[in-house]
């Protein structure tokens, strides 16, 4: 017999591509026992191999424990599991809440998290709640490995260091929220190195999984597989470009992608896309602007395609603000056009570099 979490599994992968955030109850589920009721709790056999696992994967996880605080977060710091575990949410509040706020907290969808939890009411509460969230029972942590949702077809360099990089990210929010002053100041004391070169072959299983893992900041949604992105890499009418960002925290890694279709009289962006991690350093105005001269310096017009998926309106707004203005519309499908005629030089905080 196929249980319910078995039938919400299946159901869900059908429309899933990936898992980007595994989320843990404690008790009973990370370990053996009660915390606040047991002498003594002692780790599930095979978790820490478990945990390692999914974080080389480039998997980031988290914890929503109806626990305290304090006790909690020891008794990790005692298993030495604490660093694993971002923005974790041990408090009293429903299940589904501390969900939606560690959503919130690393800026992925819903529908990107798996949440495992040895007690039925709490599975089919969130469940209920928010189904577009995996629910996984504790009894089988076993085989969550094997689940398609949590393999991603590469782990590239970025996924190895994944989690260290939202580590970093929390320092600099810590230091932004500490800091007195306008945003631009702040940003000016980042150091902030920008990138963009043409996507090299080594650039490209990075390329796929940002086609793929990029849902809120993609103009277009369109998914690309490693031999498509390489044809467009050798294609003489098309640009293939890639952006990284690295400051005096450390590197975001490589966080955009642009692909331009190259006509003789018009160019196109077929695809922009950034990491949410990066929404407020303003590189998604340097990547256009920058695409803005090169198509003025080539005498040729400059396209747009927008496809809206009611989760990347941030990316209309980007090309609205950036001078670009619809010019025909096709369904899901708007094109714009930009007249070149107010293209932005690169802010003063960002050391930008072009690599051919």
């Amino acid at each position: 017999m196929i249980s319910i979490q078995e039938q919400n599994i299946n159901s869900k992968q059908k429309d899933k591509k990936f898992i980007k955030c595994v989320v843990w109850d404690l008790d009973n589920t990370l370990w053996h026992g009660i915390l606040l009721e047991d002498d003594k709790v002692s780790l599930q056999e095979n978790i820490v191999h478990l945990i390692h696992n999914l974080d080389s994967r480039g998997i980031l996880q988290s914890i929503a424990s109806k626990n305290d605080w304090a006790t909690a977060i020891a008794k990790l710091e005692e298993f030495g599991l604490k660093e694993y575990f971002l923005y974790p949410q041990i408090n009293w509040n429903s299940k589904a809440a501390s969900l939606k706020e560690i959503a919130k907290l690393l800026n992925i969808g819903i529908d990107a998290i798996a949440f495992i939890d040895d007690q039925l009411f709490e599975l089919e509460e969130v469940k209920f709640s928010l189904p577009e969230i995996i629910c996984i029972n504790a009894d089988e942590i076993g085989n969550i490995v094997d689940m398609p949702v949590m393999n991603p077809r590469f782990i590239t360099e970025d996924s190895r260091i994944r989690r260290l990089m939202y580590l970093s990210d929390i320092e600099r929010q810590n230091a932004e929220n500490e800091f007195v002053g306008t945003s631009d100041e702040f940003l000016a004391t980042l150091k902030m190195n920008f990138t963009i070169s043409s996507a090299q072959e080594e650039d490209l299983q990075r390329a796929e999984e940002l086609t793929l893992r990029t849902n809120q900041l993609n103009t277009t949604g369109y998914t690309y597989s490693y031999d498509e992105l390489n044809h467009f890499r050798c294609s003489e009418s098309h640009k293939l470009l890639i952006a990284s960002l690295e400051d005096k925290y450390g590197s975001y890694g490589k966080i955009g992608l642009l692909l331009i279709e190259c006509q003789p009289q018009s160019w196109t962006i077929k695809l922009l896309l950034m990491s949410c991690r990066v929404m407020s350093r303003g590189v998604g105005t340097i990547m256009l602007n920058h695409i803005m001269s090169l198509a003025k310096s080539n005498n040729v017009r400059l396209l747009a395609e927008f496809v809206s998926n009611d989760r990347n309106r941030m990316m209309y707004i980007s090309y609205k603000f950036a001078g670009f203005k619809e010019v025909d519309k096709n369904g899901d499908l708007v094109i714009f056009e930009n007249d070149l005629s107010r293209i932005q030089d690169v802010p003063g905080y960002v050391n930008f570099q072009v690599i051919d």
